[in-house]
């Protein structure tokens, strides 16, 4: 088995499962990004619509979510320009997946960036950074801290819901394993390879995720270890 086409059409269907979930994680936490600021914005015209948007991909079954983005962007599409475009299937996997991810990890950003003091941002600016550097060199590593531990929950979620996009035509590892099945009749052999696969590709993640987790636990360490020592009172050595 593990030389014949059909594996090979598994690891091919692996890779294809792996370039889903992490384009999709990139593309996601760019718009978590903007889902959180939005929803933190004290502009009201930014902030409803954004709630809005963030609560209804939040209240739709996941399944749903990928079903209408590949169906519905093209009738979309169609009502603004007029002419229909074609949305490949893998397009429209990442786009939904990149959603419910996105609708999930803002609230995540959210509670992370209010978990940092203000008066760390307002420290650097009077230090003289300006507020976007600020925001960047000393506000985000902080909340990324924050953030790691249901950043991490969430990875693991949206590796899973890959499995969503067989439905619309994309052949991933769970598509295959069913193509491959129904061909050779041994279903439990290859849907427990790619049971294996899907656990594989977890446990290298987790162990990237915790090698973050001990870097930055360490550069919290070196940060407690460098402040100066308050020296004793007067009163005190007396």
């Amino acid at each position: 088995m593990m030389f014949s086409g059909y594996s090979l059409a598994l690891i091919d269907a692996s890779w294809l499962t792996i370039q889903l979930a992490f384009t999709s994680l990139a593309v996601g936490l760019v718009l978590s990004m903007i889902f959180a600021g939005g929803e933190m914005s004290r502009l009201k015209l930014i902030a409803w619509p954004t709630t809005a948007l963030v609560t209804v991909i939040r209240g739709l079954p996941e399944l749903l979510v990928v079903l209408f983005i590949f169906f519905g962007s093209g009738q979309i599409l169609f009502y603004i320009t007029g002419e229909y475009i074609e949305i490949s299937p893998f397009l429209s996997g990442v786009i939904a997946l990149s959603l419910i991810f996105a609708s999930y990890a803002a609230q995540t950003l959210r509670g992370a960036l209010k978990a940092v003091p203000k008066g760390q941002a307002e420290a650097a600016t009077a230090l003289g950074l300006s507020k976007p550097r600020a925001f960047v060199r000393i506000v985000l590593p902080q909340a990324v801290r924050h953030a790691l531990p249901g950043l991490t929950n969430q990875w693991l979620v949206l590796l899973k819901d890959t499995a969503l996009v067989s439905l619309i035509g994309v052949t991933d590892l769970l598509k295959q394993a069913q193509l491959t099945s129904a061909a050779t009749h041994q279903s439990f052999t290859w849907y427990a390879t790619a049971a294996a696969v899907y656990l594989v590709i977890t446990l290298i993640t987790q162990r990237i995720i915790a090698i973050l987790n001990k870097k930055y636990q360490l550069q919290d360490a070196n940060m407690v270890s460098n402040k100066p020592k308050k020296k004793p009172s007067l009163g005190a050595q007396s």
